[in-house]
Formats: structure tokens, C-alpha cells, sequence
């Protein structure tokens, strides 16, 4: 059996969403910003893309700008707001649980004479709302806190955000990349400014994503070239990609209360048979404020990369982390930020589920996962001194 447990990293193409796609690889497949039939047809298209994200935003479809996913629409954020704004200062706040493509941004405007405040989160994975209002000083431009954690799943108190920040003149952007489609979001309602999401994390294409830009926000584009997306972002749109993510929204404002209660429920009876089978393990995060269909757990005496690779060859796929840090030998700086221990943030696995896992499937992990753990703890010198 092949059991896919790592939804966080990407998720499979929903059969609508691709054959939505398909004729524009092939049919329809004119540029966009041509003015002959082909062309216009492509525009629709995009026109209708935008028009279905922003639904699913609760925005205006001129608010919604395509890229090529989350790290550009975080990078346009970040950056084109903060050279858009010069005037305003040379401060900017985030959080230690970022995504790197939020963190490294900060760190690269912080190279360029930025001035950066990194807020620290609890056990929770929860941001410390007096930290950020102490952190505000006059020359700060830009707040950029997630709204729900890649790693852990903690959903991050955006309204109560948006309240400190309203009353000061910044910007607030939000990474919501892994919370768009499966957390109901109204961007009017958290009052944010600039909202990040992408296509793959909700059913959709790889390579395509937006930047919600409220209406009289400036942004100023990072790269040169044509006209496109109200000069912000130059480049010809991917038409197919942008027809995918615009579906794939629209299958999410339809079907997400249905689909979210059937993930939980299955996440909810991985959970409860990973505690009775398993002894000496760590929920990282709390399961309450979480994501519905993400679960980290650290698992003593053990040591994730081995369990990782263990599972795999049983056909069970899930991760250590962050897909985009998997290649890096350093531990996780989201639950070194919660103040996990290092033993076992050392032995922590993500089970990330999506609306095409199976409880047979969650079955099968639950028989399959506590033999393994056994197998590498009777490995393990440090679980044999234990007992004696």
C-alpha cells in the first residue's frame, strides 16, 4: 500500500483542476496579452482566474496579482512594499516560525541596512502579542506573521494582529499558503494588507501563485519587463497554472467544511492510535489551535531521518519538516523556536493529510509505525540505558 502523508509539502492536482487546464496547453493557447482572438480568449481565461481567487479572499479581483507561488508572492511582499515605501523607515517585524521564504527575505533586506525584529512564539508555536506591540517604533514599515504554520499547524491570532497594527500607520502581510482552503479567511474581515497563498498547497498546479494587494497599497515590482499584472509583476502569465489555481479556489469555497471535517477526523484517529501504541511522545503544537489535517509529533529515542526513510519503505510517505529545508542537515528552527527539546526535535516526524487519504491508510500507519519506532529504539544506546 502506498500511503501519502505529507499534504504540507504538495498536494495532488484535483482531477477538475486538471482537466480545467488541459485545453490551454493545447487549444487555447494564446498569449494573454495579445490583442487577436487567440489572445483574447487566454485573457479571459486569466480574467476568470482572478476572478475565482478573489471570491475565495473575499477581494476584489484587481486586488489579486499571479506569480509563480509562494516564495515569489512572499518576496514581492515583503520587498516590493518595503522599496515602495521608503519614506516610512527602515523596520520590519516577523516571527521565529516563518517560512524561509518570509525569514530569508527579512535577512536579505536586513544585509541592505533594514533594521529586523524576530518575535518569539510559546510551546504553542503561538507569536507573543505584547512582544509585537513593544517591538512597533516610529520608523517601523512592515508586520509579516504567517497565519498557520507549515511544521506544526499553529494557527497564528491574525485578528488580534490586525488590531495592533491598525493602529499605527504599517503594512501587515500575511503568508497564508498553507491556511487558503483549508481555514474559511475573508481578507476584508483580518484586515490585512497583502495575503500570500499558492496553488499546489490547495489541490492545484506547482508553479502558480497570487499576492492579494489591498486596494491603495503600493507595491513596486522586483523584476523588469513588460506591463503585466498592473506593472507589478512582469512576465507572460501562465495561462494553464492560473486556470488551475482559479478552479482549485473555487473547489475550496465549495466543498471546504465537508472536506476539512473528514481530514480532521481522519488526523484525530491517527493521533489518538499514535498514543495508545506508542510510548515516550511529544505533541509539538497545540491539536485545538491547529491546522485540521497537520500532526507533529517527536518520537523518543529515535532519529527522524532513519524513521523517515523506514516508513518509506513501507510505502508511507510523510516528513521531518519543511519540504523546502529537507536537504539541510540543521534541526528545525520552528520547534527549536518552541523550545523543544533537541533530543527530540531530533526524532519529530509531520503527517500532513489531504481529502484523498483513506482510513485504511491511517490504519495501515498505525500498524506499520509502532514497529518501527520499537525496531529503532532497541537500536538506540541511549533507550537501552533507560531501563537499567
Amino acid at each position: 500500500m502506498e500511503v501519502y502523508l505529507d499534504n504540507n509539502a504538495t498536494t495532488k492536482v484535483d482531477p477538475e483542476v486538471l482537466e480545467e487546464m488541459m485545453p490551454y496547453f493545447s487549444e487555447t493557447y494564446g498569449n494573454p496579452s495579445s490583442i487577436h482572438h487567440f489572445g483574447r480568449k487566454a485573457r479571459e481565461a486569466v480574467d476568470k482566474g482572478r476572478e475565482q481567487v478573489a471570491r475565495l479572499l473575499g477581494a476584489q479581483p484587481e486586488e489579486i496579482i499571479f506569480t509563480s507561488g509562494g516564495t515569489e508572492s512572499n518576496n514581492l511582499a515583503i520587498k516590493g512594499y518595503l522599496l515602495a515605501n521608503p519614506k516610512k523607515g527602515k523596520h520590519l517585524i516577523t516571527s521565529a516560525i516563518e517560512h524561509s521564504a518570509v525569514l530569508n527575505s527579512c535577512q536579505e533586506l536586513k544585509k541592505q541596512g533594514y533594521d529586523l525584529t524576530i518575535i518569539s512564539v510559546n510551546e504553542e508555536g503561538l507569536v507573543n502579542l505584547e512582544e509585537i506591540k513593544e517591538a512597533i517604533r516610529d520608523e517601523t514599515v512592515l508586520i509579516s506573521i504567517m497565519h498557520a504554520n507549515n511544521e506544526v499547524g499553529s494557527i497564528q491570532p491574525l485578528l488580534e494582529i490586525a488590531e495592533i497594527v491598525k493602529n499605527y500607520d504599517l503594512g501587515f502581510h500575511v503568508d497564508a499558503v498553507q491556511s487558503v482552503g483549508k481555514i474559511g479567511l475573508n481578507v476584508k474581515n483580518l484586515n490585512v494588507d497583502l495575503l500570500s497563498l499558492s496553488g499546489h498547497k490547495l489541490y492545484g498546479p506547482k508553479g502558480v501563485g497570487a499576492l492579494y494587494i489591498r486596494k491603495g497599497i503600493k507595491v513596486k515590482s522586483l523584476q523588469q519587463g513588460g506591463h503585466h499584472e498592473r506593472n507589478i509583476r512582469a512576465g507572460t502569465e501562465n495561462v494553464p497554472g492560473i486556470v488551475g489555481l482559479g478552479k482549485a479556489c473555487e473547489i475550496a469555497g465549495k466543498n471546504s467544511e465537508k472536506t476539512n471535517a473528514y481530514i480532521s477526523n481522519l488526523r484525530n484517529k491517527l493521533y489518538r492510535g499514535i498514543k495508545e501504541k506508542i510510548s515516550e511522545i511529544k505533541l509539538n503544537g497545540n491539536i485545538e489551535r491547529s491546522l485540521l489535517n497537520t500532526l507533529n509529533i517527536s518520537f523518543a529515542y529515535v532519529e527522524g531521518e532513519s524513521l523517515l526513510l523506514r516508513l518509506d519503505n513501507k510505502g508511507i510517505s510523510c516528513s521531518a519538516g519543511s519540504a523546502c529545508a529537507s536537504e539541510s542537515l540543521k534541526p528545525s528552527h520552528v520547534l527549536m523556536a518552541m523550545n523543544v527539546p533537541s533530543n527530540m526535535i531530533q526524532g519529530s516526524l509531520r503527517f500532513s493529510l489531504g481529502k484523498y487519504n483513506r482510513e485504511e491508510e491511517i490504519e495501515y500507519t498505525l500498524n506499520i509505525l509502532p514497529k518501527i519506532v520499537q525496531e529503532l529504539r532497541e537500536m538506540s544506546p541511549l533507550y537501552q540505558k533507560k531501563d537499567r
